[in-house]
C-alpha cells in the first residue's frame, strides 16, 4: 500500500512505529522501497555523502530536484520527503512556496522538509495552503550549524527545552504533517511526541518518537570508522564493498576475470576470414 501523509498519521494513532531512511538515487531508492520502508528522506545530507561537501550549506535547489527526481523513479510505495536547502525558504514566504512547489512539481516529492520552529510557522502555513505537505525539523538543525557553534545536542536546559516544545506545537498548528527531532534528549522527545497529534520522527532522539530516520550510509557502515552516537550499524556494507572491489582488481590483474563463461563466442572460420 502506498505510504502517504494519511497512512503515517494513522500509524501514529495505532501506535505503530514509522520507518524512514535517506536515499539520493534510483538504485538505492528502489532497494529501500522493496524492503518496505514507510518514508524516504532525500536529505540535503546529500551534500556530504554524495557530493563531498563539508556540510549541507552548499546544496542548491537544482541539486535537490535532480536527486529527488532520481529517487522518485525508483519508488512505488514509499512516501518521498525532500529537504528544502539552505536559503531556499529563509529569504521570504514567497520563496518558500515557490521552491516547495518546485520540489513537488519537478522533483516529484510527496512532501518537503524545512528546518526551524515558530519563526517559520508563516512559511509552513503558506506552503501547506499551496497543497504541499510539510515536515518540520527541530532540535539540531544542520543548516544552523554556524549559529549553534557545531553539532551539539539541543534542548538540554529548561529554557531550550521549553522553546523546543513551543516550536513543535507551533509547527503543528501551522499545518506540518510530521516533525523530525534531531539530537534531542530522549525524555524531551517523548514529551513532545506525547503532546503532538502529528508523528515525530527521531534521529538521536530516543525510542519514544513515533518513528526513526537514519542516513543509510551511516547504518550500513559505508564511511569507515565514523559513527555518530545515535547510529546503529545494521550491516557492514562498506567493508564488503571494499573487499569486492579488491577481489575484482586482483582477478583482472591475474587474468582470472573475465573467464570463459563471461565471454561471447564466434566461429573460428569467421575470424580466419579476417586475416
Amino acid at each position: 500500500m502506498k505510504n502517504t501523509v494519511i497512512t503515517i498519521q494513522q500509524a501514529k494513532e495505532r501506535g505503530e512505529k514509522i520507518t524512514m531512511l535517506t536515499a539520493y538515487d534510483y538504485s538505492m531508492a528502489r532497494l529501500i522501497d522493496e524492503a518496505g520502508i514507510n518514508m524516504i528522506l532525500v536529505g540535503d545530507s546529500l551534500g556530504m555523502v554524495m557530493l563531498g561537501y563539508e556540510d549541507t550549506l552548499s546544496v542548491t535547489m537544482e541539486d535537490m530536484i535532480h536527486h529527488t527526481k532520481a529517487v522518485a523513479r525508483g519508488v512505488t510505495d514509499t512516501m518521498i520527503v525532500a529537504d528544502m536547502p539552505f536559503m531556499s525558504y529563509q529569504t521570504s514566504v514567497y520563496d518558500a512556496v515557490l521552491n516547495a512547489g518546485r520540489l513537488m512539481k519537478e522533483g516529484r516529492a510527496n512532501a518537503v522538509k524545512l528546518e526551524g520552529g515558530k519563526e517559520f510557522a508563516e512559511h509552513i502555513r503558506a506552503i501547506t495552503a499551496a497543497s504541499v505537505p510539510v515536515v518540520a525539523h527541530l532540535g539540531l538543525t544542520p543548516q544552523s550549524l554556524n549559529a549553534f557553534g557545531g553539532f551539539k545536542v539541543q534542548g538540554k536546559t529548561e529554557e531550550a527545552a521549553r522553546k523546543l516544545l513551543e516550536d513543535a506545537k507551533a509547527v503543528e498548528a501551522a499545518g506540518a504533517v510530521a516533525v523530525v527531532l534531531e539530537c534531542v534528549p530522549a525524555k524531551l522527545a517523548k514529551l513532545v511526541t506525547d503532546q503532538l497529534h502529528i508523528p515525530t520522527i527521531g534521529i538521536g532522539a530516543g525510542a519514544d518518537c513515533d518513528g526513526q530516520v537514519l542516513v543509510y550510509q551511516d547504518m550500513l557502515a559505508m564511511f569507515g570508522d565514523f559513527k555518530p552516537k545515535f547510529v546503529k550499524r545494521f550491516a557492514e556494507i562498506g567493508s564488503m564493498m571494499k573487499e569486492g572491489f579488491q577481489k575484482y582488481i586482483e582477478e583482472v590483474k591475474s587474468g582470472a576475470f573475465p573467464a570463459e563463461e563471461h565471454t561471447f563466442k564466434i566461429e573460428d572460420e569467421v575470424i580466419e576470414k579476417l586475416y
